[in-house]
């Protein structure tokens, strides 16, 4: 049971989930939870250190994140012992979760569950820290965005456990989101694939490492809210259950820019060159176009998150004066949205319908991707609301009045 860090804000809430822990103890399940931060408290971290320094060191930032989590999981373990059930707080080091040594945005290698398994056996709830883990020289690390979904999934795995709840401030997986959507609908169960696109196209409900681990290791998830007992949306392997849709899903995503290089010397690897050097900043490239070359010279435009910016701007004036190109430029007033839906892979024409209904909303399209289930589009930011309602209604995906 994994909560995020609006179920455990205040006291009031916190007992709350101490509750829910005891609930599903006393019904015969063996618990472990996985927590976030208290509220704002990771935001009011990183406040701090840039308050400090504009460039504060990757490993002491982590060191210092880390902290969140430690104080949300020692109170949980204090108000489920306060209502005189044994329970016991471990850091994601103590639990063995070992990770690479990429600071801020760490990958688990491995995960040693003995000691929440010995936990377990002498009839403990165990409250681990997500976002959290070591090195195997023992420092500290954080996973990065979604990184607490990710523990709990690993846990979920390593301990054997029936299913991973996911408990949010929402109560499942919608077909687009509720604030620029009101009739969008909440999905009942959708497949490990679906889900991976919608996470990684801009619906944050769920991490998309998470569910990639879950895929993986065969772990189901339940996504559901901390603040009613309705079920919510599972996500599973495909099976005969799940909605035959031909587009699932509408997301959209504006926590990217795009960055294009300009005069890019046309012969083989330079386009190599260049990636390969972000990929060494760890800056994640998501969409990529090369304009057709003219004078033996091309524009080469890509997406990244705008999180990663500094690390690209960095690695970029290392490597445009190498290459020969001319200049490079950041436009961060743009937005992605995507259709995600298995149907898509059977049924032609899919393309033709969205770019149809984008210029019947007057939306211009920049860059385009696809994959055998998602397709997305680049467009300016401030259309972004106008192409998804247009989009959902389209695909018959908006509920009934």
């Amino acid at each position: 049971m994994k909560f995020g860090g609006t179920s455990v804000a205040s006291v009031q809430r916190m007992r709350a989930v101490a509750d829910r822990l005891i609930a599903r103890r006393t019904a015969g399940d063996e618990v472990v939870a996985v927590v976030s931060a208290m509220g704002k408290v990771t935001d009011e971290l990183l406040a701090l250190a840039h308050q400090i320094t504009p460039h504060p060191s990757m490993r002491e930032l982590d060191m210092l994140l880390a902290t969140g989590e430690q104080s949300s999981i020692a109170l949980l373990a204090m108000a489920v012992q306060a209502a005189g059930i044994p329970a016991i707080s471990f850091t994601g080091s103590q639990v063995g979760i070992v990770t690479d040594s990429v600071y801020s945005k760490a990958k688990i290698l491995q995960l040693d569950a003995a000691r929440v398994m010995d936990a377990l056996a002498q009839h403990n709830i165990v409250i681990v820290a997500g976002f959290q883990g070591r090195t195997a020289d023992g420092q500290i690390t954080t996973l990065g965005r979604g990184g607490s979904d990710t523990t709990a999934v690993a846990l979920a795995a390593g301990v054997g456990a029936d299913v991973c709840e996911i408990y949010t401030d929402v109560d499942g997986v919608y077909t687009a989101d509720p604030r620029i959507v009101p009739r969008a609908r909440k999905i009942r169960r959708v497949s490990y694939e679906e889900m991976l696109e919608m996470a990684a196209s801009g619906a944050d409900v769920l991490s998309m490492r998470s569910v990639e681990f879950a895929r993986n290791y065969g772990v189901t998830i339940h996504c559901r809210s901390s603040f009613t007992d309705q079920p919510g949306t599972i996500v599973k392997e495909a099976d005969s259950l799940m909605e035959d849709a031909i587009v699932s899903a509408v997301t959209s995503d504006t926590s990217e820019a795009k960055i294009t290089i300009r005069g890019v010397p046309d012969h083989p690897g330079v386009a190599a060159r260049v990636f390969s050097t972000l990929a060494g900043a760890n800056v994640n490239v998501d969409m990529i176009i090369q304009n057709i070359s003219e004078d033996g010279q091309t524009d080469i435009s890509f997406t990244a998150p705008e999180t990663d910016l500094h690390r690209a701007g960095g690695a970029l004036e290392a490597v445009i004066s190498g290459i020969g190109a001319r200049t490079w430029t950041i436009d961060d007033n743009i937005a992605k949205i995507s259709l995600v839906g298995a149907g898509m892979k059977t049924h032609p024409g899919i393309t033709a319908r969205m770019f149809k209904v984008l210029a019947a909303a007057g939306v211009n399209i920049d860059l385009i991707s696809t994959s055998p289930i998602r397709l997305s589009c680049i467009i300016a930011q401030p259309q972004v609301e106008v192409a998804v309602r247009a989009l959902h209604t389209e695909f018959g995906l908006d509920a009934s009045a």
